[in-house]
């Protein structure tokens, strides 16, 4: 290949890296400006078991996908689904060089997203039978090898103690008739102190992208695999 094509290829990948750090930028600043003003439910979205534990807090993130199974289907296909993509597993490793947190050569997680969590120090708040499922811990998310600690559920919603953020999310199908459900998934979370708000706040400001990037691209996954269930178990004529 002659140099000409190398400098183009260069000039091109240089762009490119440069509009995707601004673009993060972009979204960083969005995210430290809005923090503290969470953006309120849709009707369709109000959560009152989440509410339960949580009915104020800093930060929110939800998304949703409609998928072709019955709820039942596409709620077992949520706590059952596979996290180690190489998505999620780039931005954990980023994390962890960014906060030279030690490399986690443990013993092997079990695999399913929400057996693994609970292996991890997250607990279980509340759940409706092939619906949805509330989790939730207290934890110093800016450490670099975080730790969760879960809570009682009647302990959770009063818990006050100085220098930690309480973070509950869902994993919820809501039925769309006999076959079809919408997957909808929600994190909120609150400082417990304006020590621990201020920590916070630049911590989720600088990875929240990451996350949510993570969330996002774990839909289409779930989508698949729940209508593959779906035909597989649909009774063939």
């Amino acid at each position: 290949m002659s140099a000409k094509p190398i400098r183009t290829a260069i000039r091109w990948l240089a762009a490119g890296l440069g509009v995707a750090a601004a673009g993060y930028a972009a979204y960083a600043g969005a995210t430290w400006y809005r923090y503290g003003y969470p953006a309120p439910p849709e009707p369709e979205e109000q959560d009152e078991l989440l509410d339960r534990f949580m009915p104020t807090y800093d930060v929110v993130e939800r998304q949703r996908v409609r998928v072709g199974a019955p709820a039942a289907v596409t709620f077992a296909a949520a706590r059952e689904q596979d996290i180690h993509t190489p998505i999620a597993q780039a931005i954990f490793k980023l994390r962890e060089l960014i906060l030279g947190a030690a490399a986690d050569e443990g013993r092997p997680l079990p695999r399913g997203l929400l057996i693994q969590v609970l292996s991890l120090g997250w607990g279980v708040l509340a759940e409706v039978e092939d619906r949805e499922v509330v989790v939730g811990a207290v934890t110093r998310p800016w450490e670099a090898n975080v730790t969760f600690r879960p809570l009682p559920p009647d302990e959770f919603a009063a818990f006050s103690e100085p220098d930690y953020v309480k973070i509950v999310w869902t994993l919820r199908a809501d039925p769309m008739g006999d076959t079809e459900s919408i997957f909808r998934t929600e994190t909120r979370a609150v400082a417990t102190d304006a020590a621990a708000r201020v920590k916070f706040r630049r911590y989720w400001s600088f990875f929240s992208p990451g996350i949510s990037l993570i969330r996002w691209a774990s839909l289409g996954p779930l989508k698949t695999d729940a209508e593959r269930r779906a035909r597989e178990s649909a009774p063939h004529s």
